[in-house]
């Protein structure tokens, strides 16, 4: 981590007088003073009818007041690469300024990212901890994809802003999807693997030893990203000659499919309701490629925060195959349970 300063941001809320500009410049040098950096220069503008801003240049970085007499809002931050906190200025401003609560923001300035969760809710945010942008592009296919090493689960893959897999827990992830399948039907003869493209299921389909695996995949950057970044996830994939990758649109590629090929069927898409959708669109292709005897098994996402999708998925596979086995497990990088969902074609 590479540390350039820190920073502090002070919103004092309820406050119901109107300071001069004079004051906010004598808080300056006070803080100044206590924070040991040397104030260069400062320069002030009132607006019309109300409001006030003023900012002070440091050797160190700068100082700055904003107010908003009409929300009895003022704002203040501090950024300084010196070796004393700007928290020290807290101190200061609580006596001088008379509010009712203060809004404290306080974080280091530094080469770390904070990458959202898209799944944050208004109420309670989260974030990954970036240590590097590895490799970020938007695809041919119109993808966005980031490849982050992100503290605490390493290299990961983000497609759309969504956590796709991290090399730490990604084995917790694609072997229980595997798993789910072949507690159904426990042949090893052929396997399809539709999405997926970080490589992680064709590899445990490997590893549970399949005579082969048919790998339909819509975006081969996703997988050359894989391949380049991730090398615990793809290396067996690239050494074996078991896989055979359709690249374009999975359900276009499977029209060309014989009857009944395929002892496991796992769909790898993503668990919104446009793949759901798709899903239940070709649902009669899927079963006319899956043997007698075979389980297709499908990636549904998470039950606490998308009951409704893991329903719809639910129903899908319901309707044309008359039963369902959900497997679920937790997935730190997720930071939730992760469901599976099987069925046999009897």
């Amino acid at each position: 981590m590479i540390k350039v300063g820190e920073h502090i941001t002070l919103d004092f809320l309820g406050v119901k007088k109107d300071y001069p500009s004079d004051f906010y410049e004598k808080i300056f040098y006070k803080i100044s003073k206590k924070a040991n950096v040397e104030l260069l220069k400062i320069s002030s503008h009132t607006f019309e009818p109300q409001g006030f801003t003023s900012v002070a240049l440091l050797a160190e970085s700068h100082m700055s007041f904003h107010t908003f007499p009409e929300r009895g809002v003022v704002s203040f931050d501090f950024f300084t690469c010196g070796k004393i906190s700007p928290r020290v200025a807290l101190n200061i401003l609580k006596k001088e300024i008379n509010h009712t609560r203060i809004v404290v923001n306080n974080f280091d300035r530094s080469s770390i990212a904070l990458k959202d969760d898209i799944y944050s809710t208004q109420g309670q945010k989260k974030y990954y901890v970036v240590n590097d942008i590895l490799e970020k592009l938007v695809s041919k296919v119109g993808q966005k994809l980031e490849i982050l090493n992100i503290e605490e689960f390493g290299n990961a893959l983000f497609i759309d802003d969504e956590l796709q897999v991290a090399e730490k827990d990604e084995k917790l992830y694609s072997s229980t999807f595997v798993k789910s399948g072949t507690d159904i039907c426990k042949r090893k003869g052929t396997a399809a693997v539709i999405g997926g493209g970080d490589g992680g299921v064709v590899r445990e389909c490997l590893q549970n030893n399949f005579n082969f695996v048919d790998w339909f995949e819509l975006d081969p950057q996703v997988v050359e990203l894989s391949y380049k970044h991730l090398p615990k996830i793809t290396s067996r994939i690239k050494k074996s000659n078991k896989v055979k990758t359709y690249w374009g649109d999975a359900f276009k590629s499977i029209k060309s499919i014989e009857n009944s090929k395929y002892d496991n069927i796992f769909v790898d898409l993503n668990d919104d309701q446009y793949c759901i959708d798709l899903a239940k669109r070709n649902i009669k292709d899927l079963k006319r490629i899956l043997k007698k005897g075979g389980a297709i098994t499908a990636q549904v996402g998470c039950q606490d925060k998308k009951p409704k999708q893991v329903k719809n998925w639910t129903k899908v596979l319901k309707s044309s195959f008359g039963n369902i086995n959900l497997s679920e497990i937790f997935i730190p990088s997720f930071d939730c349970r992760w469901n599976f969902i099987s069925s046999s074609n009897k």
